[in-house]
């Protein structure tokens, strides 16, 4: 494991390589490696030169310079960019904060329990210095408020030592330039559903004499920044396709339409291929026994704690491009939803999916619909094709699957497909978008049986001989 350390630098001189040396120096799990990344913000106290003179005496280190001073967040964006650790924590330039408590923080993610961990300055520890009542407050305040909006319990929000796995940092944007990113991040890591733990730090604040910069006016920042993401999904940066498919998930309500056309043919153990964030898990209800898989790390990990505790729900990572683990079989039902058109090789997919299914268990396959269809929006959501239906029966009969029936839904999409690509030629499919279309699921629901033409989505139910 590699941990990067993001270290945002403006006019530290006098605590800057002391803490540096206290980085460096601080013990590690295991074998550990350790980087530092240090951006100055534009400082004109000598606190650049000072890191130019001690990187150039230790090559775990990198360092940044901003020609104009933009704030911590800005800084902190700039070192995820140069950053190529496992692992991030987030170290303050200051001495507030003791980096002997790493391992602290690292341990619930390096024991996989684990996604982002925060450092509270408030769970009782051996010690702390008794420090500004008004800032407590502030602090407990903008937390309390954080919390309302997020759902969460956190003790800190506000708390400098932040640990991150990478791939979660590098997918999400940041946009606060100064201290609204502490709000901000927490917004997104909780509307990621990532898992989040929180664990005692010791806490040597100092006081605006001393150099403290937080002020009234980031409190008043913090509290517009909660809101504000509260509000808006602003969750994967731009280029990431993973953030496509995501908001394609979060589209909530049309799980439950899809899943009640198909809910006669759900029995027994019921597993889904490609589960994402489990959408169609939570539109199953109470099934008997439900195997929820994905090929993606951070997928299998939203799935086990969205689902920790439900005993009817497993979790297992599986690709379904390849042959299924040992002593997965005899399946009842497979769904396999937006998962085919994502395959190299799709027909080896589904010899996969045929090879689970117990004689006589029935498979149902969601697949986007009309191969003239094909768009940009298709290619930003990392689809290889779309079908027509007797493409994918052929293939479905050729594997040893006898097909049952097949049907067409999301027939009202069509037109706003249709102006979406080839009149506003966008590539993806907007925030906006996606909220008009959760709210007009009903409608479409209504509506389907009796519009003429094929749907968005082609459904094919098929059993195993």
């Amino acid at each position: 494991m590699k941990l990067s350390v993001l270290m945002p630098v403006y006019n530290e001189r006098s605590t800057l390589r002391e803490i540096l040396d206290r980085v460096f120096a601080a013990p590690l799990p295991g074998d550990a490696e350790i980087e530092v990344v240090a951006v100055d913000d534009c400082s004109n106290d000598g606190s650049w030169e000072i890191l130019s003179e001690y990187a150039e005496g230790e090559p775990r280190m990198r360092i940044v310079r901003h020609e104009m001073n933009m704030g911590k967040g800005a800084a902190i964006r700039s070192a995820i960019r140069e950053a190529d650790g496992d692992v991030a924590i987030i170290q303050d330039a200051d001495l507030e904060y003791n980096p002997n408590e790493y391992g602290r923080l690292l341990a619930p993610i390096l024991e996989n329990e684990a996604d982002v961990v925060y450092g509270s300055r408030f769970v009782t520890g051996d010690q702390r210095r008794v420090l500004l009542f008004w800032h407590s407050v502030a602090n407990k305040t903008l937390t309390l408020i954080s919390n309302m909006m997020t759902d969460l319990n956190l003790t800190d929000m506000e708390t400098c030592y932040k640990a991150f796995r990478m791939s979660i940092l590098k997918t999400m944007p940041i946009r606060s330039n100064r201290f609204g990113i502490e709000p901000e991040i927490t917004a997104k890591v909780a509307k990621r559903g990532l898992r989040i733990f929180e664990v005692s730090i010791s806490y040597s604040g100092r006081t605006y004499l001393e150099g403290k910069k937080i002020g009234f006016r980031d409190a008043l920042q913090a509290l517009w920044t909660i809101l504000k993401f509260r509000l808006i999904d602003d969750l994967y940066n731009e280029h990431c396709r993973e953030g496509a498919q995501r908001s394609m998930e979060r589209a909530t309500a049309y799980p439950g339409w899809f899943v009640d056309r198909i809910r006669p043919r759900l029995s027994g153990t019921i597993l889904e291929v490609g589960s994402g964030i489990g959408s169609n898990v939570r539109a199953m209800g109470m099934q008997d026994r439900i195997i929820a898989t994905d090929s993606e790390d951070e997928n299998v990990r939203f799935l086990e704690n969205a689902f920790a505790g439900r005993r009817h729900i497993e979790v297992t990572k599986w690709d379904v491009a390849e042959e299924a683990p040992p002593g997965m079989g005899d399946i009842d039902t497979v769904l396999c939803s937006n998962v085919l058109e994502h395959m190299e090789d799709d027909k080896e997919a589904l010899r996969h999916i045929l090879a689970v299914l117990k004689p006589g268990g029935c498979a149902v396959f969601s697949v986007p619909a009309g191969p003239s269809r094909f768009c940009a929006i298709d290619e930003s959501l990392g689809r290889r094709r779309r079908y027509h239906v007797e493409g994918l029966t052929a293939a479905l009969d050729t594997v040893g699957f006898s097909v049952e029936s097949t049907f067409t839904m999301n027939k009202l999409a069509v037109p706003a497909r249709f102006v979406s690509n080839r009149v506003l030629f966008r590539r993806r499919l907007g925030k906006l978008q996606l909220k008009v279309f959760n709210v007009l699921v009903p409608l479409a629901r209504l509506i389907d049986p009796i519009l003429p033409w094929q749907g968005l989505t082609l459904v094919v139910v098929a059993r195993k001989p």
